[in-house]
């Protein structure tokens, strides 16, 4: 299946598309919420400015895919491999994120409020400007993470591994 065929089913009213391959896709500015794509493969998919509001990504490979302004509120990523991803200026409040790889990925101003990042992998990730506002960060891994003018006021930080993190200012 392509992308082009995709969005034709989907608009049609079909939403489970789970482990399909559409690596290197093209869905940008796409409306897909509350599909089904658990277990696909869309690593280096451009997925900018798509909206995947109530979306189930479990296991999902999003490897070097590009999600910058993309809208994922309440978006189930748990598990999902989301390294070297760009998701700059992303909305992902209320997303589930426990156990995700984000490890190198771009997170620059994105929102993240009220996520769930338990034991999730932020290794080397640019967190610079984002809103981390409640989220959980409990068992995270921030190793050389940026943190410069990002917002933790109510985070939860519980056993967060970040010995060489650049720290908020």
């Amino acid at each position: 299946m392509n992308a082009d065929e995709l969005l034709k089913r989907y608009a049609e009213g079909e939403r489970d598309f789970e482990a399909i391959d559409l690596q290197g896709g093209d869905l940008r500015q796409a409306t897909l919420m509350c599909v089904r794509l658990n277990g696909a493969n869309l690593s280096e998919a451009n997925l900018s400015g798509t909206n995947l509001s109530s979306a189930k990504l479990a296991e999902t490979k999003l490897c070097n895919a590009d999600l910058s302004q993309a809208t994922l509120l309440s978006t189930d990523l748990s598990g999902a491999n989301l390294s070297g991803a760009n998701l700059g200026g992303a909305n992902l409040s209320g997303a589930n994120l426990s156990g995700a790889d984000l490890s190198w990925a771009n997170l620059i101003g994105c929102t993240l409020r009220s996520a769930d990042l338990e034991g999730a992998n932020l290794e080397g990730a640019h967190l610079q400007y984002a809103r981390l506002i409640d989220a959980n960060l409990t068992d995270a891994n921030l190793d050389g993470a940026n943190l410069h003018w990002a917002q933790l006021e109510g985070a939860t930080l519980d056993r967060v591994t970040m010995p060489d993190a650049i720290s908020p200012s």
